[in-house]
């Protein structure tokens, strides 16, 4: 992280956080944006991770990082090996569909509290999703819980039945999919529902971001949504898509829980994001 000095950590509705506040003072009368992020499955995975990780000190808003359920504050009992369990007995159900959807409904409460608890009242909402974290924040946007400026989405999974297929491929497993399973990934298909993205007043200026080296599951799904964004919006460039080379998934060293310092892919990503929302979250 930066300064240590200035970080904020709390507790909005629930949801563990760590913030770091505007680098600079605000001109009079102006109102501090306010970003919020959710981290990985992958390292970093937690808050903590992930605000060390991706710091946008370069962005003069206030940065605020949740714990996802299951992971940081929230981890398990038996920590990460109890969660990649629950992966094991059915990734679907019993790991990703309870983590995004509490993450989906926790965030109005978790907003207006953050709102409460840091000097941020109705100022511009920009928002950071990674890996499954990415599933959130397209999920908010696409329910049009707030109005949101600007996202970034780094590794993003956009539709979840690719991931799965591209998990069997990785493990030589099969996925044991029933109706259940099925209706969560036509829900956490984010392709199918871009039209529900670009409905949002404003349409949100959208930047995604892949790793070069990553499986392929992850840039095909970012190519399909930005191609579909694209002709959704009244302004096609406003959705965005940029690859960092070097990068497979994660962008922070394992295992990932803890801050640590910038990885080399990292500092890429964090000045893609920088430079968007500065762009971009006004």
């Amino acid at each position: 992280m930066s300064d240590e000095a200035h970080v904020v950590t709390g507790v909005a509705a629930g949801v563990p956080y760590v913030a770091w506040p505007p680098a600079q003072d605000l001109a009079s009368g102006q109102t501090a944006a306010l970003i919020i992020s959710w981290h990985l499955n992958d390292p970093p995975r937690s808050a903590a991770a992930m605000a060390a990780a991706l710091p946008l000190s370069g962005v003069n808003a206030w940065r605020v990082y949740l714990d996802l359920p299951m992971h940081g504050r929230r981890q398990l009992p038996g920590g990460l090996e109890e969660f990649m369990q629950l992966g094991y007995q059915d990734a679907v159900l019993k790991a990703f569909e309870p983590q995004v959807t509490q993450a989906v409904e926790e965030f109005p409460a978790a907003l207006a509290a953050l709102r409460e608890q840091l000097p941020v009242e109705d100022g511009p909402l920009g928002l950071v999703g990674a890996s499954i974290g990415a599933l959130p924040a397209q999920l908010v946007m696409a329910g049009h819980c707030a109005r949101v400026s600007a996202a970034a989405l780094v590794s993003p999974v956009i539709q979840l039945a690719e991931v799965v297929a591209a998990n069997e491929r990785r493990f030589s497993v099969t996925y044991p999919w029933n109706d259940a399973s099925r209706a969560v990934a036509a829900r956490f298909d984010l392709v199918a529902r871009a039209a529900e993205i670009a409905a949002g007043d404003p349409q949100p200026a959208l930047l995604l971001v892949t790793g070069a080296e990553d499986i392929p599951a992850f840039p095909l799904q970012t190519l399909r949504l930005h191609a579909d964004l694209r002709q959704h919006y009244r302004d096609p460039q406003r959705v965005a898509l940029t690859s960092i080379r070097g990068m497979a998934h994660g962008f922070a060293a394992e295992p990932g829980i803890e801050p640590a310092p910038q990885t080399d892919e990292a500092r890429l990503v964090d000045a893609a994001i920088t430079d968007w929302f500065n762009r971009y979250l006004s």
